[in-house]
């Protein structure tokens, strides 16, 4: 029989062996979801190292990526197939991409500060240049809800091709533009500087990152287009983001850092290059990560398929 100081150092013990216990099962559990989100045996692969500075990647309904080759004025297309191709010239110094629902391209044309909408005949409209009659700082990054409606970042990065040097709108906004084009609201100005963007496919949260703020939030997304609970969703900010089919987001900067939808760390992929710049899912399955890294674009297979 054990006396009373025996049992409670047997009881301490049992814990702290429990407790180990448990906290390694947690650790292989994190450590296998981490691999798992990678395709086994996947590997970075460099597509081509023949552009000025890539951005903006984005996937039609096939899996084709288009980027951007923003020093060069230029938008490419890597095909499905592995063809690489110039879509399109003088391309407003488009940066961020994305396909509207009707299969348009829309892009944050910072040139002249405007977005737009490029058809399958690379026929551009404006869609928007200035908010309350004042230029925009510089559409960067877009994303459209389940609705129609294009929500986009305008942070102020001066240009060299610009002959302003000053900003019109003080503060670096997040914007939506409702579904028929015809209204313009401000949905958040309480950001240093505003870039990466994307949402949830049910059109219920959208994601931004404040890369100034090294901070990413979340937000619910309101019945008019308008947020609402923003939350502290990581204590990183990013250039552009991705999102997968689990709701895992893919985060940019150094490399690829992916969160799960709690925010909490789960992967990271190393890219070599002094910056990442953005992502997005595409190829025949949705399942190959395409990543625009400085000079170059690069692909690494993966278990899930990007969220559409």
């Amino acid at each position: 029989m054990m006396n009373p100081l025996q049992l409670k150092i047997k009881s301490n013990l049992l814990f702290v062996i429990a407790l180990t216990f448990t906290n390694f099962i947690y650790a292989q559990t994190s450590k296998e979801k981490s691999h798992s989100i990678i395709a086994k045996g996947a590997i970075l692969t460099k597509l081509s190292n023949q552009f000025s500075f890539t951005e903006g990647p984005a996937s039609d309904k096939k899996g084709n990526i288009y980027f951007t080759d923003q020093p060069n004025n230029r938008i490419m297309k890597w095909s499905v197939n592995g063809k690489l191709s110039v879509f399109m010239e003088n391309a407003g110094r488009a940066n961020g991409l994305y396909f509207d629902h009707k299969g348009n391209l829309l892009a944050c044309a910072d040139e002249k500060n405007e977005l737009w909408k490029i058809d399958k005949n690379k026929n551009y409209t404006v869609l928007l240049n200035n908010f309350e009659g004042k230029r925009l700082n510089g559409p960067n990054d877009l994303w459209v809800d389940p609705k129609g409606g294009i929500y986009f970042t305008d942070p102020f990065y001066q240009r060299d091709y610009w002959k302003h040097t000053s900003k019109e709108i003080e503060k670096e906004c997040v914007y939506y533009l409702s579904p028929d084009k015809s209204k313009i609201i401000n949905v958040e100005n309480d950001l240093v500087k505003p870039n990466g963007i994307i949402g949830t496919s049910d059109g219920k949260t959208l994601y931004v990152a404040d890369i100034a703020g090294n901070k990413t939030y979340s937000y619910k997304i309101e019945s008019n287009g308008s947020l609402d609970e923003k939350k502290l969703f990581t204590e990183s900010g990013s250039d552009g983001m991705t999102i997968d089919e689990s709701g895992n987001i893919y985060l940019c900067g150094k490399g690829v850092t992916i969160f799960n939808p709690q925010g909490e760390k789960i992967s990271h992929i190393d890219v070599p290059q002094p910056w990442t710049a953005n992502v997005c899912f595409g190829g025949k399955k949705f399942k190959t990560l395409f990543i625009t890294a400085g000079k170059s674009i690069y692909t690494i297979e993966m278990n899930v398929r990007g969220m559409k």
